[in-house]
């Protein structure tokens, strides 16, 4: 296994080169230093932490509070893999001018290696303000659990023409902007692929 510090630059050869790329969620010491030591590339310290962790009902119940907190555990025990704090629902979407000083608390604060995103409404504009700041982004389209209520619940997205378009069009808008990799959560793989 690699000892080297996985890098975004590590992360877009590998895709150029076709190899396999794992990510997987922590939000803890304990697990993100066994997942480190198993050899995954990428560590997401999901905003998940909210129902998983914490009991919560819903991903917009978690703040930043919890979120930097789940984070500097997860970087402490990180030696290899590249983090990816997940920002949460207030960080971003309640008041989309806070987004970059967010974004660098989740860099400077926690000492991740980016930060990611779920689509919403003004995506486009918040993900150009954090990369303009010179901070990495990982995008999430898709069935996205902070506005999950808006999408119809927890359900694949992309049934039909008007949202697999919409579908196509979003990750190719991120990538353009400059975000290094994005989730794509309950999409037909086709509409994937495509």
């Amino acid at each position: 296994m690699e000892s080297e510090k996985i890098t975004i630059a590590h992360i877009q050869e590998m895709k150029k080169q076709g190899e396999k790329i794992t990510m997987l969620t922590a939000y803890d010491f304990p697990l993100a230093s066994l997942v480190d030591r198993a050899g995954i590339e990428i560590i997401l310290v999901g905003d998940s932490v909210a129902n998983v962790v914490l009991g919560l009902k819903t991903t917009p119940e978690v703040g930043m509070v919890e979120m930097i907190h789940h984070a500097k555990a997860v970087t402490r025990a990180v030696k290899r893999a590249l983090v990816v704090g997940d920002m949460p629902f207030e960080s971003y979407q309640v008041n989309p001018k806070e987004s970059v000083k967010n974004a660098q608390r989740f860099i400077e604060e926690a000492h991740c290696d980016a930060v990611k995103l779920e689509w919403f409404d003004q995506c486009l504009l918040v993900t150009e303000q954090i990369l303009d700041a010179g901070f990495a982004v990982m995008g999430h389209i898709g069935l996205t659990p902070q506005t999950a209520d808006k999408l119809g619940g927890f359900k694949v997205q992309g049934k039909d023409a008007e949202t697999a378009n919409r579908l196509i069009d979003q990750p190719k808008a991120l990538e353009k902007l400059g975000c290094f990799s994005i989730v794509l959560e309950c999409i037909p793989d086709k509409i994937a692929r495509m």
